[in-house]
């Protein structure tokens, strides 16, 4: 059993909004400084994995990451996890949030690559939340996919996949090879790997593969779906007001007045 697993490096959503920052072209996040963790539904998918490989043996799990050079550190979290080989297209001009390219990147990876039984993916991506390279990669492999999978098991030459619906569970039986995108529940939490692990890690080879390797360039990036034109941070606009008097009556008599013209102008 042969599976491949998709990590996706991003800047922590968990930083405060204070943090974050666009950079000097106005078209993406500025990563420069900004803590960079692994989407967590590709974790939950590594985690997925992982679960297979402890009741199946001989299972060997492959972790693709299409990425700048610092994504390095995402891959070696993985193999520390216990994942068996890691992979990392680099990726020399940021995609955003184009699902469609990095589909295209990622298909043609595995292609090369070869042989999986199994390709799986986070359900989304915690920084643009698209939800969809999943379904586009499951079509450009010619892949039969399944959603929103939080469980998977082994049969034959098939895999049972439950997967969350707005009516409750769905179960499937699907035949190998397939796609699955996994979303988070209680039972694929992804484990912390052991201090020996991550020194180990430290050692094990990454494979690196360009996109002229995969018969791409940047300008199939122009050439397929989604651009960003501009990127810009909120703005907040507060008119304050205070309340005068030299008694408390009179303090209160003016805030009365206040919020009466305010009802009034809504």
């Amino acid at each position: 059993m042969k599976i491949l697993v998709c990590l996706k490096q991003i800047i922590d959503p968990e930083i405060p909004g204070r943090d974050f920052k666009i950079d000097s072209q106005g078209k993406a996040a500025d990563s420069e400084g900004a803590n960079l963790v692994t989407n967590i539904f590709c974790e939950n998918a590594l985690e997925t994995a992982l679960q297979l490989q402890d009741v199946n043996e001989g299972t060997e799990i492959t972790v693709l990451c299409f990425g700048p050079a610092s994504a390095d550190d995402r891959l070696r979290k993985a193999l520390a996890m216990k994942a068996n080989h890691a992979v990392r297209i680099d990726e020399a001009q940021p995609s955003g949030p184009d699902s469609e390219y990095v589909s295209l990147v990622l298909a043609k990876a595995i292609q090369q690559l070869g042989g999986f039984d199994l390709v799986m993916l986070g359900r989304e991506a915690g920084d643009w939340g698209m939800g969809q390279t999943g379904a586009y990669l499951a079509e450009r492999l010619g892949l039969p996919l399944v959603s929103l999978v939080d469980e998977i098991s082994l049969e034959g030459n098939a895999a049972l996949m439950r997967r969350q619906s707005d009516d409750g569970w769905e179960r499937y039986r699907v035949p190998l090879p397939a796609v699955a995108t996994i979303t988070n529940s209680d039972d694929n939490l992804p484990r912390i790997p052991k201090t020996r692990d991550i020194m180990k890690s430290s050692r094990q080879s990454i494979r690196q593969i360009s996109l002229q390797e995969l018969g791409l360039s940047n300008d199939h990036l122009e050439a397929v779906g989604l651009r960003v034109d501009s990127l810009s941070l909120p703005t907040e606009k507060l008119n304050c007001e205070f309340v005068e008097g030299e008694t408390l009556e009179a303090r209160i008599e003016d805030l009365a007045e206040k919020i009466t013209t305010i009802v009034k102008q809504v």
